[in-house]
């Protein structure tokens, strides 16, 4: 006889289970006592959003389920900002919630709330455990959920009682990883496509990669002299060195890399989705039908034809299909292979920062140091804001599992995701950037970082504005501020307030000595970059956005 509690972290522990995140509650003490004998480790956070954004990364740079307990109501509203991100990045993640006692629902109960409804168009799968004997069952199918075809969320809510129960249940087995391969056939397509094709490209998205896969993916580019891609936050997927990458399919594209997409003959996405933002706004793909000839390549079929009408559709993951299709070579030189190398040449060249800039404070000059110092496996983690701009178009990832940030765009994520990775590679170095206003929606996780002696730097660049708006307000209408002005804190003093390390740039020749500072503390530490708001984009002031010169 074990109690409902004993059996979810029987559960988990059968399925590899190797920490968790929460916020405790009173709804699921049961499961709290149960882990007090487990071997898995428990990290407690500060906000459930937070919680959920750690479960998120964990789940985005190993491919397994990250896990989150958090409790009824308030608890599991907040932590839906972290599913909504896994939902639209597609991302394992199990949300566990503590539940109302059977006897108390329907009846509007404290923080009662029904999550079947709440979470039905944000997750892959809800469900509430009502009979304990049948926990294995639920989350054993919980992992297969999250992790077959695309990837996403799962939410299981666990009634107080249920949890309490003692029961005889079977023994929980872990789950059977489901791999979808490609056809002989689909193959034997896509070779004549290429063979007839004068002008391809390959986009890289999704997840289900691992590093195996990524590597197949630079031998595939190299045999077929293919020019290669990343869609918007999945620049891990291909070493931005390579001489076959070609840039970054995000916002703010290279110009010439989107005129290199509208003139292709054959375009290849493989596990990406290419929703809104990667294509801007369906331009360089057009909805339904585009102009290129579209090889989709996903482990879900019900991605392919949803958005876009495939000339080809192979319905397999992405490591999957790397690794068959590596197999196949071209009958001879390709027609395009002069052209990859130009298309390498402009993505270096868009990727070089600026040297000057408003302000005392220049962040091409301080990426330029990163790009020097950061070793190749650094992990680096952002939320949403023009500062991100900066990492994404100026920093070269050259390694699988070195990003975590979000495509659905939620601010507030860089610091939870940068303690999820360091719990994860303690080895690695992992340096959040953040803005002003991003740093403060889930900035008190910092205080998780020092809790658990994770030394992670968060490159706060403050302009003292919620930066994306107010260029979007100064454009559409000029002059006319409302509620995108901020004040903040001493971000310096505050990581010393929370038992870190805190460094202040106000020049540009002050942030190498104070992130090596901050890196020799060996404690989490915050190094904020006082940045004029005049810098608002790499090559546009907000003056120039105003004035539309």
């Amino acid at each position: 006889m074990k109690t409902g509690g004993q059996l979810i972290v029987d559960a988990l522990e059968a399925n590899g289970t190797d920490r968790i995140f929460c916020v405790p509650g009173e709804s699921y003490l049961a499961v709290l006592d149960a882990l007090h004998d487990s071997s898995i480790r428990t990290i407690v956070c500060r906000q459930e959003g937070g919680a959920a954004m750690m479960a998120d990364c964990q789940g985005r740079l190993t491919g397994k389920p990250g896990i989150c307990f958090v409790t009824r109501g308030p608890g599991a509203t907040n932590a839906s900002a972290g599913v909504h991100i896994a939902m639209q990045d597609s991302v394992p993640l199990i949300l566990f919630i503590g539940q109302v006692a059977s006897h108390a629902k329907e009846r509007e109960a404290f923080q009662e709330v029904d999550y079947v409804r709440f979470f039905g168009d944000i997750a892959k799968w809800v469900v509430e455990i009502d009979d304990a004997s049948r926990i294995p069952e639920f989350v054993t199918r919980a992992f297969a959920v999250a992790t077959s075809g695309r990837p996403g969320p799962v939410v299981i809510s666990l009634p107080e009682d249920m949890l309490t129960s003692e029961v005889k249940a079977p023994q929980a087995l872990p789950h059977t990883p489901v791999e979808t391969y490609p056809g002989g056939a689909e193959l034997d397509a896509l070779e004549m496509l290429l063979g007839s094709a004068k002008r391809p490209f390959v986009i890289l998205g999704g997840t289900r990669w691992n590093a195996d896969a990524v590597a197949r993916m630079h031998e595939i580019a190299e045999t077929w002299s293919l020019p290669v891609g990343c869609s918007f936050r999945r620049q891990m997927l291909f070493d931005h060195l390579h001489p076959n990458y070609a840039g970054d399919v995000g916002i703010g594209i290279n110009p010439k890399l989107a005129a290199a997409i509208k003139q292709a003959d054959v375009v290849l996405l493989i596990g990406g989705r290419m929703g809104e933002m990667p294509s801007s706004d369906y331009t360089l793909l057009k909805s339904p039908y585009p102009d290129q000839a579209l090889v989709h390549v996903h482990a879900d079929a019900g991605e392919l034809g949803r958005v876009y009408r495939p000339t080809l559709a192979i319905n397999a993951s992405p490591a999957a299909f790397v690794e068959a299709f590596a197999k196949r070579k071209p009958a001879g030189m390709p027609a395009w292979a002069e052209e990859t190398p130009k298309l390498h040449a402009a993505y270096l060249d868009w990727s070089t920062p600026p040297e000057s800039g408003p302000g005392p404070v220049q962040m091409g000059p301080i990426m330029n140091y990163l790009e020097k110092v950061l070793p190749d496996d650094a992990i680096l983690t952002n939320g949403a804001g023009n500062y991100a701009t900066w990492v994404h178009r100026f920093h070269r990832f050259r390694r699988f599992a070195t990003q975590g940030a979000p495509t659905s765009g939620s601010m507030g994520y860089g610091t939870p995701a940068a303690v999820a990775a360091k719990a994860l590679y303690p080895e690695r170095t992992v340096v959040a950037f953040a803005g002003d206003g991003c740093f403060l929606m889930n900035g008190q996780e910092f205080a998780t970082a020092v809790q658990y002696d994770l030394p992670i730097i968060v490159v706060v660049v403050n302009n003292g504005i919620y930066g994306t708006i107010r260029m979007h307000q100064e454009r559409e209408y000029p002059g006319r501020v409302v509620g995108t002005d901020l004040k903040n804190p001493d971000f310096a003093s505050l990581a010393r307030a929370y038992g870190g390390h805190g460094e202040t740039v106000e020049k540009t020749e002050d942030f190498a000595p104070a992130f090596e500072r901050a890196r020799a503390s060996g404690k989490p530490a915050i190094v904020e970059i006082r940045l004029d708001p005049e810098a608002i984009t790499p090559t546009r002031t907000m003056t120039q956005i105003r004035d539309k010169s």
